[in-house]
């Protein structure tokens, strides 16, 4: 993967020092807040962009691959669109983009819904078994891109990030299934 140079600072950290010097009256939290959110956002975009390069070779990108494997751990390597949705998060929309570009590669093909009329099945193919395999052999390979960050320190920053995203609502923790927000 190409990287730009080196700068010889970090910038989040001097956006931080800027950013206390244009609110002087904040709370030392807002400030922490800033530096850990940019960094989270800066994290993300390297993050991709090393999966990505990973990926590239099998002509998918990471929502793809997302969706690749939960089809491959699916009962009968099948699932409803709605249900490859709900279980991404992600909208409908986007869902129906990743499987057409998953169908266009062979990876998946669609089927009717046998249970619902109206519905349609994403299914695994054999060749997409075998990107999933190949692309998660190389993931676990490359420790996801987070091999810079041990042990310890990886279940401590999944513990914070799950706790901002129970926050959010993000799921239900009592694994009730039923979504938080209607209760």
């Amino acid at each position: 993967m190409t990287r730009q140079p080196f700068l010889n600072f970090d910038p989040i950290e001097r956006a931080g020092r800027l950013w206390e010097q244009h609110w002087p009256d904040e709370d030392p939290a807002v400030y922490a807040s800033m530096r850990a959110v940019t960094s989270i956002m800066r994290a993300h975009q390297i993050l991709i962009a090393e999966l990505d390069a990973i990926l590239r070779p099998y002509g998918i990108t990471f929502s793809r691959y997302e969706a690749l494997v939960l089809l491959s751990y699916s009962r009968d390597g099948s699932l409803p669109l709605s249900k490859i949705g709900e279980r991404l998060q992600v909208h409908a929309t986007s869902v129906t983009n990743v499987v057409d570009r998953l169908e266009a590669a062979g990876l998946v093909r669609r089927e009717p819904n046998p249970r619902d009329g109206r519905g349609t099945l994403a299914t695994i193919t054999d060749a997409g078994r075998e990107v999933v395999a190949k692309a998660t052999a190389e993931f676990n390979a490359a420790r996801f891109a987070m091999s810079a960050i041990g042990l310890a320190d990886l279940k401590s920053l999944f513990a914070i990030l799950r706790e901002l995203r129970l926050d959010a609502e993000d799921f239900n923790p009592d694994g009730h299934g039923n979504d938080p927000r209607r209760r």
